[in-house]
């Protein structure tokens, strides 16, 4: 048994919770999916999975087991990578982390020039709000906005966005522009939840926060709902610069309450400082950098 193999087989069975999913991904039969799993089981003498006719579902050893194994592949990865180096030229499977709206507007378009740059990379993109554990899940960099919670890992700031107020033409027209926070209680409001609580909304005056309690008419996790909702003239809601930089460009939105934004968020590429910085991952830094503008701070061009 090839214990790097196996390994391979119990992270492909754990992430896409099924042994025939894992041997699509591998390009192998889920027999032998079955057996690399197994084999290595007996190896260890422990159970790894608990098994049942639906799913599988990781066994307390299985969960120690999972992230070590992360590392162990992740780290010969690394290691194929910088003996790779001397040929110049970035290889191998790249995995890159992003939120939902950014990543689909931003950091999509870079991976796929990536892969275009350097034909020996495969790339795996993972769109989600939720904030991924770079070493568990084996990502090798991660695109995130705002100030990080986890020290742990090494990040280089590209840029930032603004936190806005926004509003269509038309219902402002219809409703009036608020000029102080406190006069949202007068309006129609539209709650983004990962970015704001649906019932308390901050703002800033002269570097003290200032909270408002609200009562919005609709409450979604989906950035892209609240904006399309308020560009239909359904209210107002909270967004970052990058989500609607182009409604606003248009003309579909408008900014209100600019003197109340928090400061700018910084947008960071992050990865772990357990991994060796990989020639993918530097070719990777180094072309987003280069080829994209990660400032959103400038809307005021856009109206």
């Amino acid at each position: 048994m090839d214990r790097f193999d196996a390994m391979a087989a119990f992270i492909a069975v754990t992430d896409l919770n099924g042994f025939a999913p894992a041997a699509r991904k591998l390009g192998l039969s889920t027999s032998a999916v079955t057996r690399h799993v197994a084999a290595l089981e007996d190896r260890l003498g422990v159970r790894l999975l608990n098994r049942t006719t639906r799913a599988v579902s990781l066994t307390d050893a299985g969960m120690r087991y999972l992230e070590r194994s992360r590392r162990i592949l992740a780290d010969l990865d690394d290691a194929d990578q910088m003996a790779g180096s001397e040929r110049g030229a970035p290889l191998g499977r790249l995995v890159v982390s992003a939120p939902q709206v950014f990543g689909r507007l931003h950091v999509a378009p870079l991976v796929c020039a990536f892969m275009t740059r350097h034909p020996k990379i495969t790339a795996e993109l993972l769109l989600s709000d939720r904030m991924v554990n770079l070493v568990e899940d084996g990502v090798d960099l991660a695109v995130r906005i705002g100030k990080l919670t986890d020290s742990s890992d090494i990040a280089r700031k590209v840029g930032a966005v603004r936190r806005v107020l926004v509003a269509s033409p038309d219902y402002l027209a219809a409703q009036g522009v608020p000029r102080l926070p406190a006069e949202l209680s007068e309006h129609h409001l539209i709650a983004f939840t990962a970015l704001a609580r649906p019932d308390r909304w901050s703002f800033w005056s002269a570097g003290t926060q200032h909270d408002v309690q609200v009562r919005p008419r609709l409450v979604t996790n989906s950035a892209d709902a609240a904006i399309w909702h308020a560009s239909q003239g359904g209210g107002l809601t909270l967004a970052l610069s990058y989500q609607v930089a182009d409604q606003v460009r248009e003309g579909r939105l408008s900014v209100v309450l600019e003197d109340f934004e928090p400061q700018p968020y910084p947008v960071q590429i992050v990865y772990p400082t357990s991994r060796l910085l990989s020639v993918k991952v530097r070719a990777f830094l180094e072309q987003a950098v280069a080829t994209r503008d990660w400032n959103f701070l400038d809307l005021a061009a856009a109206a």
